[in-house]
Protein backbone atom coordinates (compact mmCIF):
# COMPACT_ATOMS: atom_id res chain seq x y z
CA UNK A 1 0.00 0.00 0.00
CA UNK A 2 1.24 3.81 -0.90
CA UNK A 3 2.87 5.35 2.09
CA UNK A 4 2.48 8.55 3.41
CA UNK A 5 5.15 10.59 1.96
CA UNK A 6 4.01 9.81 -1.47
CA UNK A 7 0.87 11.87 -0.20
CA UNK A 8 3.58 14.58 0.72
CA UNK A 9 5.92 14.49 -2.44
CA UNK A 10 2.90 14.59 -5.00
CA UNK A 11 0.59 17.19 -3.34
CA UNK A 12 2.27 19.69 -5.74
CA UNK A 13 1.64 17.20 -8.56
CA UNK A 14 -1.41 17.21 -7.84
CA UNK A 15 -2.60 20.55 -8.11
CA UNK A 16 -0.15 21.44 -10.70
CA UNK A 17 -0.79 18.49 -13.18
CA UNK A 18 -4.33 19.39 -13.95
CA UNK A 19 -5.00 21.48 -17.20
CA UNK A 20 -7.50 24.56 -16.55
CA UNK A 21 -10.65 23.24 -16.46
CA UNK A 22 -13.23 25.07 -19.31
CA UNK A 23 -15.52 27.74 -18.08
CA UNK A 24 -16.99 27.95 -21.77
CA UNK A 25 -20.72 29.48 -22.62
CA UNK A 26 -23.58 27.40 -20.93
CA UNK A 27 -23.38 23.86 -23.20
CA UNK A 28 -26.66 23.28 -25.69
CA UNK A 29 -26.81 20.14 -23.91
CA UNK A 30 -28.74 19.67 -20.33
CA UNK A 31 -27.15 16.77 -18.11
CA UNK A 32 -28.30 15.26 -14.83
CA UNK A 33 -25.47 14.76 -11.88
CA UNK A 34 -26.08 12.19 -9.26
CA UNK A 35 -25.41 13.19 -6.09
CA UNK A 36 -25.06 10.96 -3.54
CA UNK A 37 -24.26 11.53 0.48
CA UNK A 38 -24.62 10.14 3.56
CA UNK A 39 -26.79 12.73 4.64
CA UNK A 40 -30.81 13.01 3.73
CA UNK A 41 -31.72 13.59 0.25
CA UNK A 42 -31.99 17.05 -0.33
CA UNK A 43 -35.56 18.87 -1.88
CA UNK A 44 -35.47 20.84 -5.35
CA UNK A 45 -35.95 24.42 -3.13
CA UNK A 46 -32.16 23.11 -1.64
CA UNK A 47 -30.87 23.10 -4.72
CA UNK A 48 -32.58 26.33 -6.12
CA UNK A 49 -30.74 28.49 -3.65
CA UNK A 50 -27.75 26.09 -2.37
CA UNK A 51 -24.13 27.84 -2.68
CA UNK A 52 -23.45 24.12 -4.53
CA UNK A 53 -25.77 25.17 -7.55
CA UNK A 54 -24.50 28.46 -7.48
CA UNK A 55 -21.13 27.24 -7.73
CA UNK A 56 -21.67 24.95 -11.04
CA UNK A 57 -24.01 28.26 -12.28
CA UNK A 58 -20.55 30.21 -12.18
CA UNK A 59 -19.03 27.30 -14.60
CA UNK A 60 -21.92 27.20 -17.00
CA UNK A 61 -24.68 24.97 -15.72
CA UNK A 62 -27.76 26.21 -14.32
CA UNK A 63 -30.07 24.49 -12.61
CA UNK A 64 -33.43 23.96 -13.56
CA UNK A 65 -32.06 24.84 -17.18
CA UNK A 66 -29.49 22.18 -18.27
CA UNK A 67 -28.86 21.14 -15.27
CA UNK A 68 -30.89 17.98 -13.39
CA UNK A 69 -30.14 17.13 -10.28
CA UNK A 70 -31.04 13.60 -8.79
CA UNK A 71 -30.46 13.85 -5.14
CA UNK A 72 -30.06 10.21 -3.14
CA UNK A 73 -29.19 10.64 0.65
CA UNK A 74 -28.53 8.14 3.07
CA UNK A 75 -29.88 10.07 5.65
CA UNK A 76 -27.38 8.38 8.41
CA UNK A 77 -28.02 4.96 7.15
CA UNK A 78 -24.72 4.32 5.26
CA UNK A 79 -26.18 0.50 4.34
CA UNK A 80 -28.45 2.35 2.05
CA UNK A 81 -25.55 3.53 0.23
CA UNK A 82 -24.92 0.90 -2.17
CA UNK A 83 -28.29 0.66 -3.61
CA UNK A 84 -28.74 4.70 -3.92
CA UNK A 85 -26.10 4.27 -6.06
CA UNK A 86 -27.32 1.66 -7.79
CA UNK A 87 -30.59 3.71 -8.27
CA UNK A 88 -28.50 6.55 -9.53
CA UNK A 89 -27.02 4.46 -12.35
CA UNK A 90 -30.03 2.91 -13.50
CA UNK A 91 -31.16 6.42 -14.39
CA UNK A 92 -28.13 6.53 -16.53
CA UNK A 93 -26.73 10.15 -14.66
CA UNK A 94 -23.75 12.10 -16.32
CA UNK A 95 -22.08 12.29 -13.51
CA UNK A 96 -21.99 11.48 -9.90
CA UNK A 97 -20.75 13.49 -7.11
CA UNK A 98 -19.99 11.53 -4.19
CA UNK A 99 -19.72 13.12 -0.48
CA UNK A 100 -17.62 11.63 2.01
CA UNK A 101 -15.76 8.53 1.78
CA UNK A 102 -18.43 5.83 2.32
CA UNK A 103 -20.34 7.52 -0.74
CA UNK A 104 -17.23 7.54 -3.03
CA UNK A 105 -17.21 3.86 -2.19
CA UNK A 106 -20.29 2.93 -3.28
CA UNK A 107 -20.33 4.72 -6.20
CA UNK A 108 -17.06 3.17 -7.46
CA UNK A 109 -18.82 -0.38 -6.72
CA UNK A 110 -21.94 0.91 -8.32
CA UNK A 111 -20.64 1.71 -12.03
CA UNK A 112 -16.96 1.60 -14.22
CA UNK A 113 -18.16 3.97 -16.71
CA UNK A 114 -19.72 6.91 -15.59
CA UNK A 115 -17.57 9.66 -14.13
CA UNK A 116 -17.46 9.85 -10.32
CA UNK A 117 -15.94 13.11 -8.32
CA UNK A 118 -15.95 12.47 -4.86
CA UNK A 119 -14.84 15.20 -2.38
CA UNK A 120 -14.54 15.03 1.94
CA UNK A 121 -12.79 11.53 1.82
CA UNK A 122 -9.94 10.81 4.14
CA UNK A 123 -7.17 8.20 2.26
CA UNK A 124 -8.37 7.56 -1.54
CA UNK A 125 -5.61 5.61 -2.51
CA UNK A 126 -6.07 3.23 0.31
CA UNK A 127 -9.53 3.28 -0.16
CA UNK A 128 -9.43 1.94 -3.65
CA UNK A 129 -10.37 5.01 -5.37
CA UNK A 130 -7.45 5.75 -7.35
CA UNK A 131 -4.06 4.21 -9.00
CA UNK A 132 -2.49 7.31 -7.81
CA UNK A 133 -2.53 10.75 -7.08
CA UNK A 134 -1.54 12.31 -10.24
CA UNK A 135 -3.36 9.76 -12.30
CA UNK A 136 -5.88 8.04 -10.44
CA UNK A 137 -7.27 5.80 -13.65
CA UNK A 138 -10.39 4.34 -14.11
CA UNK A 139 -13.61 6.57 -14.00
CA UNK A 140 -12.87 7.91 -10.55
CA UNK A 141 -11.37 11.48 -9.15
CA UNK A 142 -11.95 14.16 -6.42
CA UNK A 143 -10.79 16.21 -3.42
CA UNK A 144 -9.36 14.35 -0.32
CA UNK A 145 -10.05 16.22 2.93
CA UNK A 146 -6.40 15.46 4.83
CA UNK A 147 -3.25 16.16 3.06
CA UNK A 148 -0.86 15.11 5.73
CA UNK A 149 -1.77 13.07 9.10
CA UNK A 150 0.17 15.97 11.13
CA UNK A 151 -3.08 18.24 10.93
CA UNK A 152 -4.66 16.22 13.07
CA UNK A 153 -2.41 17.08 15.99
CA UNK A 154 -2.95 20.58 15.76
CA UNK A 155 -6.76 21.32 17.27
CA UNK A 156 -5.24 20.00 20.32
CA UNK A 157 -2.15 21.82 20.41
CA UNK A 158 -4.29 24.66 20.01
CA UNK A 159 -6.52 23.56 23.11
CA UNK A 160 -3.76 23.61 25.03
CA UNK A 161 -3.37 27.80 24.12
CA UNK A 162 -6.47 28.48 25.24
CA UNK A 163 -6.12 25.93 28.43
CA UNK A 164 -2.46 25.47 29.50
CA UNK A 165 -3.34 23.27 32.21
CA UNK A 166 -4.72 20.56 29.60
CA UNK A 167 -3.14 17.12 30.76
CA UNK A 168 -6.24 14.45 29.87
CA UNK A 169 -7.46 14.64 26.63
CA UNK A 170 -10.55 12.56 25.85
CA UNK A 171 -10.23 11.80 21.70
CA UNK A 172 -13.67 10.29 19.87
CA UNK A 173 -12.35 8.94 16.83
CA UNK A 174 -14.42 6.82 14.03
CA UNK A 175 -14.62 3.05 14.18
CA UNK A 176 -10.19 1.71 13.84
CA UNK A 177 -11.80 -0.41 10.68
CA UNK A 178 -13.11 3.16 8.77
CA UNK A 179 -14.03 2.10 6.06
CA UNK A 180 -14.64 -0.46 3.33
CA UNK A 181 -12.64 -0.58 0.23
CA UNK A 182 -14.02 -0.28 -3.69
CA UNK A 183 -12.53 -4.05 -3.44
CA UNK A 184 -14.33 -5.78 -0.29
CA UNK A 185 -11.79 -4.92 1.95
CA UNK A 186 -11.67 -2.56 5.03
CA UNK A 187 -9.38 0.17 5.92
CA UNK A 188 -8.14 1.18 9.23
CA UNK A 189 -4.91 3.59 9.81
CA UNK A 190 -3.66 0.82 12.16
CA UNK A 191 -3.35 -1.74 9.43
CA UNK A 192 -0.63 0.60 7.97
CA UNK A 193 2.57 1.09 10.05
CA UNK A 194 4.01 3.81 8.32
CA UNK A 195 1.06 5.84 9.16
CA UNK A 196 0.51 4.04 12.19
CA UNK A 197 3.59 4.88 13.57
CA UNK A 198 3.80 8.64 12.45
CA UNK A 199 0.25 9.74 13.89
CA UNK A 200 1.61 7.93 16.92
CA UNK A 201 4.83 10.00 17.09
CA UNK A 202 2.86 12.96 16.51
CA UNK A 203 0.57 12.53 19.55
CA UNK A 204 3.70 11.33 21.54
CA UNK A 205 5.08 14.77 20.68
CA UNK A 206 2.38 16.63 21.83
CA UNK A 207 2.94 15.46 25.66
CA UNK A 208 -0.83 15.35 25.95
CA UNK A 209 -2.13 11.78 27.82
CA UNK A 210 -5.01 10.37 25.33
CA UNK A 211 -7.63 8.11 25.56
CA UNK A 212 -9.07 7.55 22.61
CA UNK A 213 -13.01 6.17 22.00
CA UNK A 214 -13.69 4.41 19.07
CA UNK A 215 -17.06 4.83 17.40
CA UNK A 216 -19.01 2.89 15.04
CA UNK A 217 -22.68 2.89 16.30
CA UNK A 218 -25.00 5.64 18.38
CA UNK A 219 -24.62 3.53 21.66
CA UNK A 220 -20.86 4.32 21.54
CA UNK A 221 -20.58 7.87 21.68
CA UNK A 222 -22.84 7.59 24.98
CA UNK A 223 -19.80 5.28 26.27
CA UNK A 224 -17.08 7.27 24.65
CA UNK A 225 -18.88 10.34 26.24
CA UNK A 226 -19.53 9.06 29.30
CA UNK A 227 -15.85 7.71 29.42
CA UNK A 228 -14.77 11.21 29.32
CA UNK A 229 -16.18 12.26 32.32
CA UNK A 230 -15.41 8.91 34.03
CA UNK A 231 -11.73 9.69 32.99
CA UNK A 232 -11.78 13.36 34.69
CA UNK A 233 -10.37 14.49 30.92
CA UNK A 234 -9.51 18.11 30.78
CA UNK A 235 -11.08 18.47 27.04
CA UNK A 236 -12.09 16.49 24.37
CA UNK A 237 -11.16 16.01 20.72
CA UNK A 238 -13.59 14.60 18.12
CA UNK A 239 -12.70 13.68 14.77
CA UNK A 240 -15.66 13.03 12.31
CA UNK A 241 -17.20 10.49 10.12
CA UNK A 242 -20.93 10.18 8.54
CA UNK A 243 -21.96 9.19 12.31
CA UNK A 244 -19.95 11.83 14.36
CA UNK A 245 -21.59 14.02 11.79
CA UNK A 246 -24.90 12.97 12.49
CA UNK A 247 -24.57 13.46 16.44
CA UNK A 248 -22.71 16.88 15.84
CA UNK A 249 -25.63 18.36 17.98
CA UNK A 250 -25.58 15.75 21.27
CA UNK A 251 -21.61 15.86 21.29
CA UNK A 252 -21.39 19.73 21.38
CA UNK A 253 -24.53 19.58 23.91
CA UNK A 254 -22.84 17.36 26.24
CA UNK A 255 -19.55 19.28 26.36
CA UNK A 256 -20.70 22.36 27.15
CA UNK A 257 -23.09 21.00 29.42
CA UNK A 258 -20.24 19.38 31.79
CA UNK A 259 -18.05 22.44 31.03
CA UNK A 260 -15.47 20.67 28.88
CA UNK A 261 -13.40 22.63 25.80
CA UNK A 262 -13.88 20.99 22.50
CA UNK A 263 -11.93 20.85 19.48
CA UNK A 264 -12.98 19.71 16.17
CA UNK A 265 -11.22 19.16 12.61
CA UNK A 266 -14.42 21.02 10.89
CA UNK A 267 -15.82 23.78 11.21
CA UNK A 268 -19.78 22.75 11.21
CA UNK A 269 -18.96 21.23 14.85
CA UNK A 270 -17.82 25.15 16.11
CA UNK A 271 -20.64 26.99 14.11
CA UNK A 272 -23.34 24.39 16.70
CA UNK A 273 -21.26 25.37 20.00
CA UNK A 274 -17.93 23.69 19.82
CA UNK A 275 -15.40 26.07 21.30
CA UNK A 276 -12.50 25.61 18.34
CA UNK A 277 -11.35 23.70 14.84
CA UNK A 278 -8.89 23.47 12.42
CA UNK A 279 -8.92 21.44 9.41
CA UNK A 280 -9.69 21.03 5.81
CA UNK A 281 -12.11 24.33 4.37
CA UNK A 282 -14.96 21.96 3.34
CA UNK A 283 -15.93 24.96 1.01
CA UNK A 284 -12.58 24.77 -0.16
CA UNK A 285 -13.05 21.10 -1.02
CA UNK A 286 -16.64 21.19 -2.22
CA UNK A 287 -15.48 24.59 -4.74
CA UNK A 288 -12.49 22.39 -5.94
CA UNK A 289 -14.50 19.45 -6.79
CA UNK A 290 -17.08 21.19 -8.46
CA UNK A 291 -14.55 22.37 -10.43
CA UNK A 292 -13.90 18.91 -11.33
CA UNK A 293 -17.49 18.02 -11.98
CA UNK A 294 -17.50 21.08 -14.30
CA UNK A 295 -15.04 19.41 -16.12
CA UNK A 296 -16.19 15.85 -16.34
CA UNK A 297 -19.51 17.49 -17.69
CA UNK A 298 -17.43 19.01 -20.25
CA UNK A 299 -15.67 15.29 -21.74
CA UNK A 300 -13.18 15.21 -19.17
CA UNK A 301 -11.31 11.61 -18.46
CA UNK A 302 -11.55 11.66 -14.51
CA UNK A 303 -8.58 8.77 -14.74
CA UNK A 304 -6.32 11.24 -16.02
CA UNK A 305 -7.40 14.46 -13.47
CA UNK A 306 -5.54 14.12 -10.37
CA UNK A 307 -6.63 13.52 -7.10
CA UNK A 308 -6.35 16.87 -5.28
CA UNK A 309 -5.14 17.39 -1.80
CA UNK A 310 -6.19 20.73 0.50
CA UNK A 311 -4.58 23.37 0.39
CA UNK A 312 -6.97 25.75 2.41
CA UNK A 313 -6.80 25.23 5.89
CA UNK A 314 -9.26 26.72 8.38
CA UNK A 315 -9.49 27.64 12.59
CA UNK A 316 -12.62 28.59 13.56
CA UNK A 317 -13.40 30.04 17.24
CA UNK A 318 -16.56 30.33 18.47
CA UNK A 319 -16.28 32.95 21.31
CA UNK A 320 -19.84 32.83 22.81
CA UNK A 321 -18.89 29.03 23.82
CA UNK A 322 -15.28 29.90 25.55
CA UNK A 323 -17.21 32.69 27.49
CA UNK A 324 -19.36 30.18 28.88
CA UNK A 325 -16.49 27.84 29.56
CA UNK A 326 -14.85 30.79 31.47
CA UNK A 327 -11.95 30.80 28.97
CA UNK A 328 -10.15 33.68 27.31
CA UNK A 329 -9.03 33.08 24.16
CA UNK A 330 -5.55 34.41 23.42
CA UNK A 331 -5.19 36.92 21.34
CA UNK A 332 -2.30 35.33 18.71
CA UNK A 333 -4.89 32.56 18.27
CA UNK A 334 -7.59 34.57 17.61
CA UNK A 335 -6.01 36.55 15.15
CA UNK A 336 -5.10 33.10 13.16
CA UNK A 337 -8.63 32.32 12.95
CA UNK A 338 -10.75 32.33 9.95
CA UNK A 339 -14.29 32.15 11.36
CA UNK A 340 -15.27 33.94 15.04
CA UNK A 341 -18.22 33.39 16.06
CA UNK A 342 -19.61 36.39 18.38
Amino acid sequence: MRRIERRRFLLAAGALAAAPLARAQKPARTVTLGVLSSAPARSPEYWRKSPITAKLKSLGWSYGENLRIESAGADGDLGRLPALAEGLVSKNVDAIWAVSPPAAVAAARATRTIPIVFVRVVWPLELGLGQSLARPGGNVTGVASIADPEILVKPPLYLREVRPELKRLAVINPHPVMYETVSGGEFSPALYDALRRKIEALEARTGIERRTHYVAAVTDIDAALSGALGWHADAVYVSSSPLIYAEMKRIVEFALRHKLPSAFIESPFVEAGGLLSYGSSIWGTFSDSLEYVNAVLRGANPGELPIKLPTRMEMAINLRTAQALGLTIPQPLLLRADKVIE
